[in-house]
């Protein structure tokens, strides 16, 4: 507890010092450009990833990076799909960003048996969003792969599919088809500071570098 103690004071001498005029600026307002869905894993800092200042992202942390397929009623999972909500439809965000990491123990669990998890039954419920993953690579052409290899593919499909379940969201599919968002998908390397962007033409993850700028 006297570490997190210790962090505001420190904040208060030397973050918010730096930032004083940008917080005054946002105290009665935000306009965040892009809409972050990342995994709620301490070992991924969005604000450190994209070397974004406050009032930028609006963000979203939840296991797996996982968002629930659009429901007219209200329906369950409200924390998640009321922020996207809002970060679209009142914020008006420009992008909508998935991202995934490597080591990911959501995405791990796609892969072991559902008898394992009777000790965290809620997050065995919330990974059922992520079945049809756990269906994927099931099947017999991924019998050959090595864990860690299926690993990072259960990472990597879990991405893409939470971008096709934004496209459920008749308010999301609007834009697109407006060309007013962007839906976009990294898959972050946490031991090489590597992240790797979905090109949804070609179906591949390309390694972000200065020349894609």
């Amino acid at each position: 507890m006297r570490q997190l103690f210790k962090g505001v004071v420190e904040f208060q001498r030397e973050g918010y010092a730096a930032h004083q005029a940008l917080f005054t600026e946002l105290s009665r307002c935000q306009k965040p450009h892009t809409l972050f869905i990342g995994c709620s894993d301490s070992r991924l800092i969005p604000t450190l990833l994209t070397n974004s200042r406050p009032g930028e992202l609006f963000m979203i942390r939840n296991v797996a990076n996982l968002v629930p397929p659009y429901k007219p009623s209200e329906g369950a999972f409200l924390g998640t799909t009321s922020a996207i909500e809002y970060a679209v439809q009142v914020l008006g965000v420009e992008n909508i960003l998935i991202c995934g990491h490597s080591n990911c123990g959501g995405c791990c669990s796609l892969l072991t048996p559902l008898e394992s998890q009777e000790t965290i039954p809620h997050v065995r419920s919330w990974m059922k969003i992520a079945d049809p993953v756990r269906e994927e690579l099931s099947q017999p052409q991924y019998a050959h792969l090595e864990m860690p290899e299926k690993e990072w593919m259960a990472e990597r499909l879990n991405i893409i599919l939470q971008l096709e379940h934004l496209k459920t969201y008749p308010y999301i599919q609007e834009k697109i088809e407006a060309g007013r968002i962007n839906l976009i998908g990294w898959h972050y390397i946490i031991e090489t500071g590597e992240v790797y962007n979905y090109n949804a033409k070609s179906g591949h993850f390309e390694l972000i570098e200065e020349s894609m700028l």
